[in-house]
């Protein structure tokens, strides 16, 4: 039967897929959109502290179980064309068949819940470059990462929207979309903490005023991290002996 009845729409090739999404972004950039596509390199999907725990935290939950291989397929042939992070939302275009539009809502982490978190993890991370380099302890990362309590969403926390014709909530695309995210943490991994509405600086522990030498390192390691100047502020000129 044909796509008119029950059916399904004809086979269309990774190729093809990919050229109707590119004239399709194309549009979009020359309206103003910024677009954002998820490449991957290689085989794996994520290869940072960041992107492996969102990734293992996706796969824990039996409610995503049957449609994570499908997505994994799709963001590794470049099928996520489009992904927007952003506070409590992600907005994405995967290609398919023909071009779907994906919607999530993640839902803020509760404010008992998050201080809870940083109370757990006060005093064992005293530098910004550590925590998003993921360079932290074991116990540090079994309090962030710990299911349904940690910094992670549960599938509850997740409202899933696909404009495809698939009838179940977690389709292939909106699968890609959220191993897509794994992919963005691996270089922004910030956008986490933007994504849950919390503030990462909130986990620093404040045990005491840094060293000018330690400050200076961690603002080389972030210019190197981010590829951004941090300026330092100009030394005060000393003033000149009167003859």
């Amino acid at each position: 039967m044909g796509y008119g009845g029950w059916g399904w729409k004809p086979y269309v090739s990774v190729a093809e897929r990919r050229r109707k999404a590119q004239r399709e972004m194309e549009k979009r950039k020359k309206k103003g959109h910024i677009v954002a596509p998820v490449a991957i390199e290689g085989r794996k999907i994520v290869t940072t502290f960041w992107g492996k725990a969102w990734c293992e935290n996706l796969e824990r939950y039996s409610d995503y179980a049957n449609r994570l291989p499908r997505g994994r397929s799709y963001v590794r042939n470049g099928s996520v064309v489009d992904l927007q992070i952003t506070e409590g939302a992600i907005e994405a275009y995967v290609s398919g068949s023909q071009l779907y539009e994906v919607a999530l809502k993640i839902a803020p982490v509760r404010k008992d819940h998050w201080k809870s978190i940083c109370k757990d993890c006060s005093g064992a991370i005293d530098s910004l470059v550590e925590l998003l380099q993921g360079k932290l302890s074991k116990n540090v990362m079994e309090r962030i990462c710990r299911e349904r309590q940690g910094l992670f969403p549960s599938p509850s926390e997740i409202q899933l929207s696909c404009s495809c014709p698939d009838w179940a909530d977690m389709c292939k695309h909106v699968a890609a979309v959220l191993y897509g995210i794994g992919a963005r943490f691996d270089t922004q991994p910030e956008l986490l903490f933007r994504l849950r509405g919390v503030n990462e600086m909130e986990l620093i522990a404040q045990v005491g005023q840094s060293t000018s030498n330690k400050a200076l390192k961690e603002d080389e390691d972030l210019s190197a991290m981010f590829g951004i100047d941090i300026a330092s502020e100009p030394k005060p000129k000393r003033k000149k002996k009167p003859i």
